[in-house]
């Protein structure tokens, strides 16, 4: 991926029907691995942003699934020894699959309209209650 293809990203100009969840992991991975996680998060999340507004889809923006796979794509990035993508992917396969933060988070609280609007953390599972 192209420091062009990443503006492109950043200025919302990818097509939303076109930019699907794999095209979503390998920009977050090409992202960190050239500026880490607190420098990438802005301009990840704007970049979802600005491209789904374009899309005319601004509801489609969810701000604690953003900033969950990106965190745990920048962990697995800094575990692991992958120097391509194609490594990455092949030895981080689960975060190809869309569900895979299920594994973390109760569905109930992704689908929870505040965990569209700012990030929350996992619940543990036996506790289902909002904190006060």
């Amino acid at each position: 991926m192209s420091d062009e293809d990443i503006r492109h990203f950043i200025a919302g100009h990818m097509d939303a029907a076109r930019f699907h969840h794999a095209e979503h992991v390998r920009l977050a991975y090409e992202m960190l691995r050239r500026d880490g996680f607190m420098r990438t998060l802005p301009l990840y999340a704007g970049g979802l942003r600005r491209m789904a507004e374009r899309a005319g889809r601004p509801q489609a923006y969810h701000e604690t699934i953003t900033t969950a796979f990106l965190s745990l794509i920048g962990e697995r990035i800094l575990l692991g020894k992958s120097p391509t993508f194609d490594d990455f992917a092949a030895s981080n396969s689960d975060l190809l699959d869309k569900s895979c933060l299920l594994s973390v988070y109760d569905a109930g609280r992704l689908d929870d309209a505040l965990a569209r609007q700012t990030f929350l953390l996992p619940q543990p599972r036996s506790s289902t209650s909002r904190a006060p």
